[in-house]
């Protein structure tokens, strides 16, 4: 009787009770870690999974590797955000491929996972800074931090990765939270490049507008006092989310705290110098900087004036 009331059939409610006891049971374990698929091109791109502060929860994540074995050093790209929660959802997996390129021509394998709450990984959105009045910049920084912490050590554990030596890139947001892990021992993470960093840029979506610009330069200041880490802070001419005069007071708080960086302004990029590190013509711009970070044993302590172009 398909229709009926009657009593279920013993073998498809034994069944029906397995499934439920399956989605409780595995609902809560930890997700398979690792390769999700082949590596294809270029630079042997990989999909990955990797932890987030979600025990059950991955975060998508692409791998490059130079050819052979290794064991590389290791180079983690963090992504910028937004505040905007229907434009996280919708972002596209980052990838940087000009930067994760030059850097495994540079020998590094390269990590870029994508954050809790944005776009596949999806999420609790765990780098909230709050309105403008009370916006917390150094806790949304730490927050990032440690999401870009939990997916270095994780692939500093795998054979083909070196556990030293490691290199943090950070765009804008991605960036910010890189500066918060300068605080880290030098034979763990070795040099920090950041593109832009910051929090509360294009305010109300307004170019050069920035939310409680002394909460962000404060934050600057905490991060320094505990950094270790050199740092190698680049902003392109024409951004205006950060622009080069307001990025050089915020490496300045950073260095008057203790912090070690050096300070430079790249030429215009486009439209928008935001974005100069995610295009191939950005990366050139940026080249020789990078080569410098990634050969040099330590940042100078300085600051440079802003270029006034």
């Amino acid at each position: 009787m398909p229709f009926g009331f009657g009593p279920l059939p013993v073998r498809p409610l034994f069944q029906a009770s397995f499934a439920l006891l399956a989605l409780v049971v595995f609902a809560g374990q930890t997700p398979p870690y690792g390769p999700q698929g082949a590596e294809g091109t270029p630079n042997r791109m990989q999909q990955w999974l990797v932890p987030t502060p979600a025990a059950d929860r991955g975060a998508h994540a692409l791998l490059f590797r130079p050819a052979g074995d290794g064991p590389f050093r290791l180079a983690v790209i963090a992504h910028a955000t937004t505040q905007n929660a229907l434009r996280r959802a919708q972002m596209p997996q980052p990838d940087y491929r000009a930067l994760a390129a030059f850097l495994v021509a540079h020998g590094f394998a390269v990590l870029v996972p994508e954050r809790s709450g944005h776009g596949a990984t999806g999420g609790a959105y765990l780098e909230e800074q709050g309105g403008c009045d009370e916006a917390d910049y150094a806790r949304s920084g730490r927050a990032t931090a440690a999401q870009i912490r939990l997916a270095l050590d994780y692939l500093r554990r795998l054979p083909f990765v070196r556990p030293d030596g490691v290199v943090i890139v950070g765009h804008s947001a991605g960036g910010w939270g890189a500066l918060a892990l300068a605080g880290q021992a030098r034979e763990l993470i070795s040099a920090i490049i950041v593109f832009a960093p910051g929090r509360g840029g294009h305010a109300d979506d307004v170019p050069g507008q920035l939310c409680a610009a002394d909460r962000l330069r404060e934050a600057a200041r905490a991060f320094g006092r505990s950094a270790h880490v050199p740092v190698t802070w680049l902003v392109a001419a024409n951004d205006s989310y950060f622009p080069p005069a307001l990025s050089q007071q915020l490496a300045e708080a950073f260095v008057s705290a203790g912090g070690r960086a050096s300070f430079d302004v790249l030429p215009p990029s486009g439209d928008e110098g935001h974005w100069l590190i995610e295009h191939d013509a950005g990366v050139a711009l940026a080249s020789d900087a990078l080569a410098r970070a990634l050969a040099g044993p330590s940042a100078r302590r300085s600051v440079r004036r802003a270029s006034p172009n």
